[in-house]
């Protein structure tokens, strides 16, 4: 893979996701108010854009409530800080099924199935400057969940979000999902420019080494804008490797909850450790207004 290393990089930071984190560590935030803090405290150490999920603050699991979801981009946008707003539209599209001699019915208690106007509610009333389009299906875990995105419904949520005026970022988990993400291009559905974020290294998608990315750049258009990331121990050298291949960062507790080995890591910890890669590989880090430019976004708060 030939080195095209980006000169303006832009990070995101992904403050707490949907997954079983926060009985792992304490500085996953969880409520309205620790996740917005978050944020800010991610933007505040270099961060560009801030990807948002939501939790239940009972519970700590993960929730599509509107409620939730208006609060923290009230407090976001209250706090005076600049930052572009990413929210999750990924909610809605868990399917557990029953189990290998039993898989009808799927199990109540982790699958959540919704329409595209359903999944998009919060899209819908907020119009965050992005929001996030999985582009395909794919295997989790070790058990029977199953990510689910159908081409009929990526085709309407996609529609949806271009009528909303949303930039949508197309979460790429696999290959076939570039090839599903080019597809819809073709039909008019995403417009320029179009925003990628590869997603690396989750069981069973597509593996953190450097020929299976090597392999995604080859397929992915020139003038495709795109950030890479890994989870865990990876998260923060595929920093470097993203940027070695002409890309954006991504880091955040979404997808690591670790500074180094035995340290617990904040937002704002990892951002920090972003930008000395970015600055040490000779980058510079793009403030919001740029990537606005750069993303053709428009600022809504």
């Amino acid at each position: 893979m030939p080195l095209h290393p980006s000169r303006d990089v832009f990070i995101t930071c992904a403050v707490t996701g949907a997954g079983d984190t926060t009985g792992r560590s304490d500085k996953v935030p969880v409520t309205p108010e620790e996740i917005a803090a978050a944020a800010v405290e991610a933007a505040k150490a270099g961060a560009a854009i801030a990807h948002i999920h939501v939790r239940d603050p009972a519970t700590g699991k993960p929730s599509r409530d509107l409620g939730l979801y208006r609060e923290v981009v009230r407090l976001i946008a209250g706090s005076g800080v600049d930052v572009i707003l990413n929210l999750t539209a990924g909610a809605g599209g868990d399917l557990v099924l029953g189990s290998p001699e039993a898989p009808l019915p799927p199990d109540p208690a982790g699958t959540d199935m919704a329409g595209a106007e359903e999944r998009l509610a919060h899209v819908a009333e907020l119009r965050p400057e992005i929001c996030t389009l999985d582009c395909g299906t794919m295997n989790f875990g070790e058990g029977d969940y199953v990510m689910t995105n159908t081409p009929a419904m990526l085709k309407a949520m996609a529609a949806r979000i271009k009528a909303l005026g949303v930039r949508p970022e197309i979460e790429i988990f696999d290959t076939g999902h570039l090839v599903l993400a080019k597809w819809l291009k073709d039909q008019g559905l995403i417009e320029d420019p179009v925003m990628v974020q590869l997603c690396m290294g989750i069981p069973w998608g597509a593996p953190d080494d450097i020929p299976t990315l090597s392999a995604i750049m080859q397929n992915l258009p020139n003038d495709w804008t795109f950030s890479a990331f890994s989870i865990g121990r990876n998260q923060l050298p595929y920093a470097a490797l993203a940027l070695a291949a002409g890309g954006n960062i991504r880091v955040g507790l979404e997808d690591n909850i670790w500074l180094k080995k035995g340290v617990l890591a904040t937002n704002g910890d990892l951002v920090e450790r972003a930008v000395q890669i970015a600055e040490g590989m000779g980058s510079r880090i793009m403030k919001p207004a740029e990537v606005r430019a750069k993303l053709k976004l428009e600022r809504r708060w």
